[in-house]
């Protein structure tokens, strides 16, 4: 079972997940504030003015790494939850084979989401 839950974790270490999973989740609020200030001070956004917002390298570069970061984001909660609810004690002798399948499914999920955000960012 250690075997399978060093495999499947992110940081290698509880420490590492936790600083990943906080410094992921600052980059999401500074990438939401950014948006949302952008709304504030332009409300009469079109969509030409949104366009040139995205089509900047910086802002590109930023994107991209929020999408990083939610990807990491969401494997180490996802992960998080298969470790602590995907146990013998609720699924029985057959917990592992669940924890692994449910953690394939949300891998393949992320890895799409990755390679379709940096396609609709490049």
């Amino acid at each position: 079972m250690d075997m399978v839950t060093n495999v499947t974790n992110l940081g290698r270490s509880g420490l590492g997940d936790w600083l990943i999973q906080r410094f992921s989740a600052v980059i999401l609020a500074a990438y939401a504030l950014y948006i949302l200030g952008s709304f504030l001070v332009h409300p009469e956004m079109d969509y030409l003015q949104w366009r040139a917002i995205f089509d900047s390298t910086a802002m590109r570069f930023f994107s991209l790494i929020t999408v990083l970061a939610l990807c990491a984001h969401a494997w180490i909660g996802m992960w998080t939850i298969s470790t602590d609810y995907l146990t013998s004690v609720q699924l029985g002798s057959r917990a592992t084979v669940y924890r692994i399948l449910f953690q394939a499914v949300c891998a393949l999920i992320t890895v799409v989401y990755l390679l379709w955000g940096i396609q609709i960012l490049w």
